[in-house]
């Protein structure tokens, strides 16, 4: 014969509870990192990360501890709350310190024209005088086609040298 487990109405609540938490967690990555919705500044002392760790864990903690003593008493839902509480003050505050440092990480800037300056590269379209062809530099790493104008003509796979950026996507070259 099968035995059917009635999960206490308190270890319910909880579950609830952590739910609430990861759901909380889930609409602020969603809200406000995908769909932009509010202000960056509207998090106040405490972010939303913390307040969804805590939340989170207090319900699923209170939850464990509530189904292994088998709480259906007033005292041993205390415990299971205290017990929440233990869960959730440390997730809490790893929580805050995760955000913050994913928030406060820095990068490297953000290549610009400027930096196009003194990088080297080849031509991939002949470059005529007084007309643009095609040259491929590497900027950050990372290589980059820009249209090119030329004092003399350039043929296709010759090293060049970007001696002034016109624009975004154009740069002056001599042969290097």
């Amino acid at each position: 014969m099968a035995t059917v487990r009635i999960v206490a109405t308190g270890t319910l609540i909880f579950l609830v509870i952590g739910g609430a938490g990861v759901a909380v967690l889930a609409l602020g990555l969603l809200g406000t990192g995908l769909l932009h919705l509010g202000s960056p500044d509207v998090d106040g002392p405490v972010s939303l990360e913390t307040v969804a760790g805590f939340v989170g864990a207090f319900g699923f903690g209170a939850a464990i501890v509530n189904e292994l003593l088998g709480g259906r008493t007033p005292g041993m839902l205390a415990v299971a709350v205290a017990g929440g509480a233990f869960a959730a003050v440390p997730t809490a505050w790893l929580a805050s310190r995760l955000s913050r440092a994913a928030r406060d990480m820095r990068t490297d800037p953000t290549p610009t024209r400027d930096h196009l300056v003194g990088a080297t590269g080849l031509v991939v379209t002949p470059v005529p005088t007084g007309g643009y062809g095609e040259v491929r530099v590497r900027l950050a790493g990372q290589p980059v086609k820009l249209n090119a104008r030329a004092d003399r003509p350039i043929p296709v796979g010759a090293r060049i040298f970007v001696v002034e950026a016109l624009s975004e996507t154009s740069v002056q070259v001599e042969t290097y």
